[in-house]
Parts: structure tokens; C-alpha cells; sequence
């Protein structure tokens, strides 16, 4: 009997049943879960607007989204605890227990709806709300269930404060108004994480009914409603008894206002990265009086057709672009106020030229007092002018840097190589001279290519930051700060020095508040033609350019960078830096002084007697001995030189002469000075003459001359020969054509085809080029 009742199989207990069915049926259901997760992924991809921030995260600007719709993202930070202790235990105090589904919420709701039948309890938790609000549809049985599977899917993916997060973003305000960010920006010109407690629970009534609860227009009823609501925190303990006090007496006079449009031209520029949230640089209140001050000026300047501006200020400590403006007006359509001039490219006038005095100066080329010839001279056809038309003859860097002058920086170029400066360019940004570089010519350090206000800042910026440049912040994002070595310390302190001395030509006339000036180094530029006036300055603190000019391109005889830019420069400084007694820049230990010759700028020789200190980079700078003066042999009437070869034994002096370039002589001698010459050489003398032959100016050797059949126009014949030389013979192909005094200007009209074009000194040194002559009809 027992062992019958062993072999028997006795039905399982009915909780052990349970328990496997129950876990079958929730394995199904996970399983089920997941292959719909799989099928409907989540649709969490939100189309946030573009909000652009000042420096201390103020919305300064925004953007609608493709929608149409104002939907301000608030960040993480930006939900302040009493923002969400007020959202949570309104719409769901246990929102940080359940799993996104509130059981005993749904319980509750079905049953109050069964028994009244009608819709009288809701039980959708925040989760679920988010949900509704990233896939809106009715509100039906079905649909509900599909907001407890995305809000399933939400709780997966995301943490609590994340959603709360989610849920701040999409909570609707009314009209085109999401988010409690939108919210706060458009009432209440306010953070979120700035709100007040009336403020905050004010707002979370507005989503239950948003038609008929609009700020500005219903705010007693909003009034009422949030007052009910703070009376039940009140009952519950949320908040202190202060605390409601204060928050039931704060009056509610909140209106929907207009979305902030400050600093458009830069809100524009970096709307293109894509981010929800662009925090920049900008300091609010400076950029605000710039605005003022550049919109100001630019109406004081179109009686004269100039119409436009830009400025931008670097903090020369912190590298960040603290203010931007991009033009006088940016809702100034006629004048094309919405272009932005900080970063159109525009030809950069004379604005290089420190730079390149710099890489002179640390390429050990040259130093401030050393002379250049400020010259007629042509480089291969290129023959550059000076801005005023003259020529000044021998002038040292400093000076050719405080006038401008357009020669001797065309020859510093030229002495430096136009590629190296290229390449530097290229290197921190400037992107039109990079992809351009193979066209660029010595034209170049004249304006002769395309730059922005943008990159012309960044780059004085280096010159007060001991020759480093750094890559301008305009974002907070910009945390890296690689630093490009532009010159060297001692080389930057040199240009320094050179520009902020204020006894200079352009100087602007009838200035009047230079005693409230705060100090500052600075160099204009015009482009060609007169259509861009630039000034940019700097002092230990901050780098400020500016440009001045019309959007169009159209030229203005009255447009200078001294005369039209500067005095907006002057005036941005006096309001950003206004009487400030600021450290001025010291000479680095490394640079030193030494006694040079005032006629050359080099080291002094035996005959140097007018001396002068100059500055000099130890071990760089060339130490050449001044080499201006050569004591000559001449016979006694100082009619004829002698060389070693053919000096005779008696009847001979010997008698110094200053050694002047063959183009500072001709120079000279063409306007009239006197220049003495050194004598004739001795037509006797049997040494042959294999050096100093004679340069052909003009024509240009090599180069193809179209000339019209109708209306030729004569080549013109140009040599430059020694100081020891009064006549040139010139020949065309080997004919002998004219005798000319040395440095005179010949005209011919050459047949087609090649030509040959020589000419010989009064030595009997020759020299040869070949042209070629096309006659077209023009």
C-alpha cells in the first residue's frame, strides 16, 4: 500500500502553478517588450531651438525651430532644485519610485472612471506626459497603452532627471510655445534656475490649459490657480509657511514678450554649428554700447556715402571675442545692414605691415633705425606708389611704419620673400591668402589680397600677447587655447613701440578727446581705391578692430583708415577703457640698445660721427659696419677718379664720397637735389669693366607687350646705372637708336616680333633684354 502510494503522481500545489504561469506570462511580456522595442524604436529626437548666450548664459538671441516653434532646451543645470521639487510634487510625487507606469495610479483611475463613467482621474505619470508629448495622438484606451510602452522605453533609456529633463523641454505653453526655458525667457526675461516659487508653479498650471490660461492676458485667473495650488503645498509640508507667504503675495504682472535678437551677426554666424545651445564670450553690456557707438557713427558718415561698420574686441588675457558687430544696422535693409562685415573679406590696405617689419626685424634683415630707400623701383613690371604719389627718399622702418610708406615695405617684402610671410598667414587662418598663395605677388603686403576684421583682430591680438597668437574664442566651447609663435617677444615689443606713438600722420584731425584716450598701439589701413578704411589698436587688455566702409564695394574719396576709422576706434576705447591707467608693455630682457650710424642704421664705422641708440635682437641683428662713405682717388681738378689699376704715381688727391644707391642717386638728381658725384673714371685705364653694367627698368625683360594697330603707344626706355656714369647708349637689335644722360626717360615704338633692346655706359658695360611685340586691334 505504501509503495502504491509512493508511485503515485500528486498534482502540483496551485501557488506553484501561479508562480510559473505568472513568470511564463512576464517573460512573454518582457520578451514581447523587447521585440516591439526593437520594431518601434523610441521617437526621442527632439528639434530644439537654436538659443545663442552671453557670457554669463543670458539668452541673447534664438531661433525658431523647423516647426515653427520657440522650444528652448534647459540644460540639466539649469533645473534648479526648487524647480523640481515644485514640477515633481505637483504632476508626480512619486515620479522617482515607480518605473514609468504608476500601478496604483492606473488602479484608481480605472476604477473612479468605471464607476462614473466618465473621465475623472488621470494617471499619467511625467513619464508618460513625455511621451505624449514626443508622439502626440487621442486620448484613447489603445493610445494610452502605447504611452505606457514608450514610457517604458523612456525609463530604459534615460535617467530620472533626464526625463524631468525631457518633460521641461516639451511641456506646451500655448501658441508656439514649448518648454519651461521658452516660458521663462518670454514672460519672465529670466533663467529657468532664476524662477521664483510663485513663478514656477504660476507656469506649471499653463500646460492643464493653455487657451485659456495665457499669461498677459488671464493673470488673475492664473493668480487664483496658482494661489490654490500654493495653499495645498502649504497642507502637504512642500515648502516652508515663509516661503508660501512670500510666494502668495508676489503679484503676477508677466506679459509675453519678444524673443531676445541681440548680437545678430554673430548669433547667425555660429548658428550654422548646429548646437541647441551657444554659449558665447560676449559681454552683454559691451556689446550693447558698441552697437550704439558704431550705429551712431555710421549716421554721422552718410552725408559723405559711407554707410557701414564693423567692430570686434578681443580680450587680450583671456583670447575671447567679447563683443561683435557685424554691421551699423543689422535691420537696416537698404544699406545691407544683415551682411556681415567682421567677416566679409575685403582687401586689408596697409594692416600687414607690422607683421612684416616684425618677421624683418626677427629675421635679423633689419631694425627700427636701419634705412630704406623710399624710391622709384620696379620689380618685374610691378612698380608700387605711395599713397600720397612722392617719394621721401631714405627713410629707417620706423618711420616708413608710422607714414605707411608703401615702397619700403614692397622692399622689405622683397628682402624677407613674400613666401615665408604666406606661409605664416596660412598658418593661423587666414584662409583666402592659403587657397590663393601661388597668385599672391609683393603686392601682397599692400593690400593685394583678402582678409576679414576677424582674422586682422586676431592677429594685432598676437602683438600684445608677446608675438603668440592665439585662435580667437567666440564660444565658450573654445577651451583650446594652441598658441602659434607670430614673432618673437623682442620683436613684437619693436612694432609696439612703433605704433603707439602718437605724433604721426595718421593721427585724425580734430580729435579732441585724447587726454581720456587710454594708450594704446594701433595701425590703419585704406584698400585700393578707397573702399575699405581699417583701424585696429590694442593695449595690454584688449585687441579692437575695425573696418568702415560700403557693403557694395563702392569707393569714397573721403574714406581713410586715419580720417574715417580711427576716430571709431578711438571712441570704442574711450568707452571700453575709459581713463584706465593700465601697465604699458616693457622692453623684454633680451633686447638691447647699441649706438648706430644715423645715416644707415648699421654699426658705426671710423667716419660715422652722427650716432643714435637703436634697439637689436642680441645675436639676430646684423652687425654690419656702415659702408656709406669710400675715400676715392681724383685728380686735382676733381674732374676724374682713378681705380688701383690706373692711379698714377703724383698729381692725384684722395676725397671721400658718400656711396649712394644708383636709384637714390637718380632719384635725387631727378628732382632736382644736389648730389655729389663721384668723378668719371679715367677713359685710359686699360681694366676691363665686368661688373656695374646697366639695369633695364623698362621694358620689362621677357615680357610679351600688346600694343594697338590704330593708336601705338611708344615703350618707354628706363636704365639705372652707377654713380660714376653721365651717358648711356641705347640699341634696338643691334642698331645703335639714341644717346641719352644717364637716368633719362626714352620712348620708341618697337616693330613686331622679338626685340632686342641694349645698353651701354660711358665704361663700356652693356647690358641685354628681350621682348616680344604683338600688335592687336584694341
Amino acid at each position: 500500500m505504501a509503495y502504491l502510494y509512493s508511485q503515485m503522481k500528486l498534482p502540483k500545489p496551485s501557488w506553484k502553478k501561479l508562480f510559473e504561469r505568472t513568470g511564463i506570462t512576464v517573460l512573454g511580456f518582457i520578451i514581447l517588450f523587447f521585440i516591439l522595442h526593437f520594431i518601434f524604436p523610441l521617437p526621442d529626437k527632439i528639434d530644439y531651438s537654436t538659443i545663442i548666450t552671453d557670457d554669463k548664459g543670458e539668452v541673447i538671441h534664438a531661433f525658431l525651430t523647423t516647426d515653427e516653434k520657440w522650444r528652448m532646451k534647459t540644460e540639466l543645470e539649469e533645473i534648479s532644485p526648487l524647480l523640481r521639487k515644485t514640477i515633481v510634487q505637483k504632476e508626480d510625487k512619486y515620479f522617482y519610485r515607480h518605473f514609468g507606469i504608476n500601478p496604483f495610479a492606473v488602479t484608481r483611475a480605472f476604477v473612479m472612471n468605471v464607476f462614473t463613467g466618465r473621465r475623472t482621474s488621470g494617471a499619467s505619470t511625467i513619464t508618460m506626459q513625455v511621451a505624449r508629448a514626443l508622439e502626440p495622438k487621442k486620448r484613447t484606451v489603445g493610445n494610452k497603452l502605447i504611452e505606457m510602452f514608450r514610457a517604458l522605453q523612456l525609463e530604459m533609456k534615460y535617467s530620472k532627471d533626464e526625463i524631468l529633463q525631457l518633460y521641461l523641454n516639451l511641456v506646451p505653453y500655448g501658441g508656439n510655445l514649448e518648454g519651461v526655458k521658452s516660458a521663462a525667457v518670454l514672460y519672465f526675461d529670466k533663467n529657468p534656475d532664476h524662477l521664483s516659487l510663485a513663478e514656477i508653479t504660476a507656469l506649471s498650471i499653463i500646460p492643464n490649459r493653455p487657451s485659456s490660461l495665457v499669461i498677459g492676458k488671464n493673470n488673475d485667473e492664473i493668480v487664483k490657480q496658482r494661489n490654490k495650488w500654493l495653499s495645498r503645498f502649504a497642507e502637504e509640508n512642500v515648502f516652508s509657511k515663509k516661503e508660501i507667504e512670500d510666494a502668495l503675495a508676489e503679484p503676477l504682472t508677466a506679459k509675453r514678450s519678444e524673443v531676445p535678437k541681440l548680437a545678430p551677426h554673430l548669433s547667425y554666424k555660429l548658428r550654422k554649428s548646429g548646437a541647441d545651445i551657444i554659449q558665447t564670450n560676449l559681454q552683454l553690456n559691451t556689446q550693447l554700447k558698441t552697437e550704439k557707438l558704431v550705429q551712431d557713427y555710421v549716421r554721422t558718415l552718410r552725408l559723405s556715402r559711407i554707410r557701414n561698420a564693423a567692430v570686434i574686441i578681443i580680450d587680450n588675457e583671456t583670447h575671447k571675442v567679447i563683443t561683435y558687430v557685424g554691421s551699423g544696422d543689422f535691420t537696416d535693409t537698404t544699406d545691407g545692414g544683415q551682411v556681415n562685415g567682421a567677416a566679409a573679406v575685403r582687401q586689408p590696405g596697409s594692416t600687414l605691415k607690422p607683421l612684416l617689419y616684425g618677421l624683418c626685424f626677427d629675421e635679423g634683415l633689419l631694425t627700427p633705425k636701419q634705412m630704406l630707400n623710399d624710391v622709384p623701383v620696379n620689380y618685374a613690371g610691378y612698380a608700387p606708389e605711395n599713397y600720397d604719389k612722392t617719394f621721401k627718399g631714405p627713410v629707417t622702418v620706423e618711420y616708413a611704419l608710422e607714414n605707411s610708406l608703401n615702397i619700403p615695405s614692397v622692399k622689405a617684402l622683397n628682402l624677407l620673400g613674400k613666401d615665408k610671410m604666406i606661409q605664416l598667414l596660412s598658418s593661423i587662418g587666414f584662409k583666402q591668402i592659403q587657397q590663393k598663395q601661388k597668385a599672391l605677388g609683393l603686392s601682397l603686403i599692400l593690400g593685394g589680397c583678402g582678409t576679414t576684421l576677424e582674422q586682422l583682430t586676431g592677429l594685432y591680438s598676437s602683438f600684445a600677447c608677446n608675438g603668440k597668437y592665439y585662435r580667437p574664442a567666440f564660444t565658450q566651447d573654445d577651451t583650446l587655447q594652441r598658441s602659434a609663435n607670430v614673432l618673437s617677444e623682442d620683436a613684437a615689443y619693436m612694432i609696439t613701440d612703433i605704433l603707439s606713438r602718437i605724433n604721426r600722420p595718421d593721427f585724425p584731425l580734430h580729435w579732441e578727446a585724447t587726454a581720456h584716450l587710454p594708450k594704446i598701439a594701433w595701425k590703419t589701413g585704406t584698400s585700393y581705391g578707397r573702399r575699405d578704411a581699417w583701424s585696429i589698436g590694442y593695449n595690454k587688455k584688449y585687441t579692437v578692430g575695425v573696418w568702415v566702409g560700403n557693403f557694395s564695394g563702392e569707393g569714397n574719396a573721403a574714406l581713410s583708415g586715419a580720417q574715417t576709422a580711427t576716430p571709431l576706434l578711438f571712441r570704442v576705447f574711450n568707452t571700453l577703457d575709459y581713463d584706465a591707467d593700465r601697465a604699458w608693455f616693457t622692453p623684454p630682457k633680451e633686447l638691447e640698445q647699441r649706438m648706430i650710424c644715423s645715416e644707415t642704421g648699421l654699426r658705426p664705422a671710423m667716419q660715422c660721427t652722427n650716432l643714435i641708440l637703436d634697439y637689436f635682437i642680441p645675436g639676430i641683428s646684423s652687425t654690419q659696419t656702415c659702408n656709406n662713405y669710400e675715400e676715392i682717388a681724383v685728380s686735382a681738378d676733381e674732374k676724374m677718379s682713378y681705380c688701383k689699376t690706373c692711379e698714377p704715381a703724383t698729381g692725384f688727391k684722395r676725397k671721400g664720397y658718400k656711396l649712394l644707391a644708383a636709384e637714390v642717386q637718380n632719384w635725387m638728381l631727378g628732382n632736382g637735389m644736389v648730389v655729389e658725384l663721384i668723378p668719371p673714371h679715367n677713359p685710359q685705364c686699360e681694366k676691363v669693366f665686368t661688373s656695374g653694367a646697366p639695369q633695364i627698368k623698362s621694358p620689362v625683360n621677357g615680357t610679351e607687350y600688346l600694343i594697338s594697330e590704330k593708336n601705338p603707344e611708344p615703350l618707354q626706355l628706363i636704365s639705372q646705372t652707377g654713380n660714376d656714369v653721365s651717358r648711356v647708349y641705347w640699341y634696338i637689335n643691334n642698331k645703335f637708336y639714341k644717346a641719352a644722360d644717364a637716368g633719362s626717360k626714352q620712348f620708341f615704338i618697337p616693330q613686331e616680333g622679338a626685340v632686342k633692346i641694349s645698353c651701354t655706359d660711358d665704361k663700356g658695360r652693356n647690358r641685354d633684354i628681350k621682348i616680344t611685340v604683338r600688335y592687336v586691334d584694341l
